[in-house]
């Protein structure tokens, strides 16, 4: 027996019905799409427009006029010695910090959600807390930390140059201390969805708490662990206030120790059209990479 077939009436209160929803979704998107349009997305359009562009001088008298350059100044950008220097130094970092941040925050994460550890919420406001000092600050509390004369382990600060030789080392170590917190919640997150079935189950089968850590929860968890390195690339290759900041202590740091650095110098110098051709390869090599690792965990998981 075929359904009865809706009447006019209750067609035409679906209509309104939907049309109330889209509204509804409209307004509550309009906002954010408002603001990513105008504070994102037209900035880098004025940018990678800018960076087609140079800064002419007939002569030294002449008032300088802008003309369409090609792509000049991307030559001048991938032919630059210092902008590859400086994304060696990131790329270093990258290699280094970033598994440590990664490692760490896995382990703190494990280490809550487990249920021998007491005084969960004391330790997850513990480990989250540094995220929340600004990243110019805790460069400069640790800057006081690595200062011999400052140090109040003035031991380690002057067995280790942390200021010199292995200032790298220094702003990797400020990097973790502020975000392993912040990719620990993520983590920690992740964990909480899994149903508490799953692990009495493995319980009942005579697994211990690590054997659940390692063979359960970290497989469970591995997209949030793909997101905190995400995230954790794309913040090594905005790197700008921490080694700005120690620059006022340490001489290993020059004013294009980083991409963004230089990038920032550029464009005080000024030649914005070169610091915008800078920009648009330095967001290409981020997209590249991250991109990159996202398709490789991917086809990993599915082989």
């Amino acid at each position: 027996m075929n359904p009865p077939t809706p009447t006019v009436a209750v067609v035409r209160r679906r209509q309104p019905l939907g049309r109330r929803r889209l509204l509804a979704v409209i307004g509550f998107t309009a906002p954010f799409v408002v603001l990513f349009a105008l504070l994102y997305v037209a900035p880098v359009l004025y940018a990678f427009v800018q960076s087609f562009f140079k800064v002419y001088r007939a002569s030294t008298y002449e008032a300088p006029s802008v003309v369409f350059a090609g792509l000049e100044q991307y030559a001048t950008a991938l032919s630059s010695d210092v902008f590859w220097t400086g994304l060696g130094r990131v790329l270093l970092l990258l290699v280094i910090q970033v598994p440590i941040t990664i490692g760490l925050a896995t382990l703190f994460a494990l280490l809550l959600d487990s249920p021998v550890v007491k005084g969960r919420k004391f330790f997850r406001l513990a480990f989250f807390a540094p995220y929340a000092v600004p990243s110019v600050i805790a460069a400069i509390m640790w800057g006081f930390f690595y200062a011999p004369t400052l140090s109040p382990v003035p031991a380690l600060a002057t067995g280790i140059d942390f200021l010199g030789s292995a200032v790298l080392l220094a702003i990797g170590n400020i990097l973790t201390w502020t975000v392993a917190g912040f990719n620990m919640l993520i983590i920690y997150s992740s964990l909480q969805s899994i149903p508490q079935e799953v692990y009495e189950a493995a319980r009942i089968d005579g697994a211990s708490e690590t054997r659940i850590a390692w063979s359960i929860k970290v497989p469970l968890i591995s997209p949030a662990i793909v997101l905190g390195t995400v995230f954790s690339i794309i913040g090594a290759f905005q790197l700008f206030n921490e080694p700005t900041v120690l620059r006022a202590l340490s001489n290993g740091i020059t004013s294009t120790f980083t991409p963004n650095m230089l990038i920032f110098n550029t464009s005080a110098t000024p030649d914005y059209n070169l610091a915008a051709a800078y920009s648009v390869v330095l967001a290409l090599i981020t997209c590249v990479l991250s991109f990159g690792f996202l398709r490789l965990t991917r086809l990993r998981s599915l082989s």
